[in-house]
């Protein structure tokens, strides 16, 4: 789950990790309020789940409450990789002496949590890794552990030379290592971590990346979701796996390597995959159903590809909510099934009553729903 800067600011804060002061504002009037009540010039910052705020015009400064409030009016509302921005932080702008990287996050390969460090902060740290390798520095966690004192102190080592600072720093990596660890995060990053012109480091931006899975150990930190879309929410609550893509071929499959593998093999044969879609390995109907009004909800579906290989996913489970989402649904889109496996005869009879057919073969199914796509014909 993702959520908003100025809530993770919220909860470095919490740990100790120093923030600039703000608020949040959601109309030009508040943004001029807060902007008066701190004092100083400020910076208004968009408050939605993408990167690039800034090179989008997300990010403006202030220097009175008159242009804090001008700056708001031109933020709030505007489109930042398709989401509208709804909210904005309100924040003290801050003399910027050095900007530096520092994150947390899980290396499933290792199998364990990684320290990054880059005296090259303020840009995205993908970046820095493809045109300046040598400037990003790692360090394992074990989880066991912890992140132990000489560790934050070698983190510090390459961010300044200052020996005051070093001790700043490996502070801020110290509670960073918390709010990762105690708050179940699979990102914790503070880009950029900075030094003021007056010897400070704070933590100039805040991003967290919670597992969804732990939520139930943080019923404040799920309190905290927001910017979901209306598809987001259907399939988390049924208990799908979905992501939205910009394709026009609309899959349900059941399992996340079958799912994988079925988008793949569309985009061999040329096509693009519209969502990703996994109904589970123990998927009923109603699961059925509910995926089949997500992808077809999506005005740029041209067709539907249903990929089942029945282990302890039922096919008739699946035929029978494919059958009740036509009786339900207005689906405009065509429809191409493979499935094979646990209970595959009973499925067939089921869809034949209904007039539809199945294919067995995947690469079959595939090159159909891509003909259909781009032929318009069923």
């Amino acid at each position: 789950m993702n959520i908003h800067e100025y809530q993770a600011k919220e909860i470095f804060a919490r740990y100790g990790i120093p923030v600039p002061p703000g608020r949040v504002a959601t109309s030009p009037a508040e943004a001029k309020k807060i902007a008066a009540e701190l004092g100083k010039p400020v910076v208004v910052k968009a408050q939605v789940h993408v990167g690039g705020r800034g090179k989008a015009g997300g990010i403006k400064f202030g220097a009175t409450p008159s242009e804090a409030e001008k700056a708001a009016s031109q933020v709030l509302g505007m489109k930042i990789k398709g989401l509208t921005v709804g909210k904005v932080l309100v924040t003290t702008s801050i003399d910027v002496a050095t900007e530096s990287y520092l994150g947390v996050v899980v290396d499933r390969r290792a199998k364990k949590p990684v320290f990054m460090a880059s005296p090259a902060g303020g840009v995205d740290i993908e970046e820095v890794a493809r045109t300046t390798p040598e400037k990003i520095f790692k360090m394992h966690v074990d989880p066991c552990m912890g992140l132990l004192p000489y560790q934050s102190r070698f983190l510090a080592s390459k961010l300044d030379q200052d020996s005051k600072l070093r001790g700043q720093i490996a502070s801020i990596a110290h509670k960073l290592w918390r709010v990762f660890w105690e708050t179940d995060c699979s990102l914790a990053e503070i880009n950029p971590l900075v030094k003021t012109k007056d010897g400070q480091i704070i933590a100039l931006d805040a991003k967290i990346n919670l597992d969804d899975n732990a939520l139930d150990r943080h019923p404040d930190l799920e309190a905290m979701r927001e910017g979901e879309s209306e598809h987001d929410r259907m399939a988390r609550e049924m208990g799908l796996s979905y992501v939205k893509l910009e394709g026009s071929i609309g899959c349900c499959v059941n399992g996340a390597g079958l799912a994988m593998a079925t988008m793949d093999l569309i985009k061999h044969y040329g096509g693009e995959p519209a969502n990703f879609l996994d109904i589970g390995g123990s998927s009923s109907p109603d699961k059925v159903l509910t995926a089949m009004r997500i992808i077809c909800s999506d005005p740029g579906v041209k067709a539907v590809f249903f990929n089942i290989f029945g282990g302890i996913t039922r096919c008739d489970d699946v035929a029978t909510g494919i059958v009740t989402a036509l009786k339900e649904i207005d689906v405009k889109a065509p429809i191409v099934i493979r499935l094979t496996g646990t209970n595959e005869e009973k499925a067939r009879e089921i869809l034949g009553k209904a007039n539809l057919r199945a294919t067995t073969l995947m690469d079959e199914g595939v090159r159909q729903v891509l003909k259909i796509a781009q032929e318009g014909v069923s």
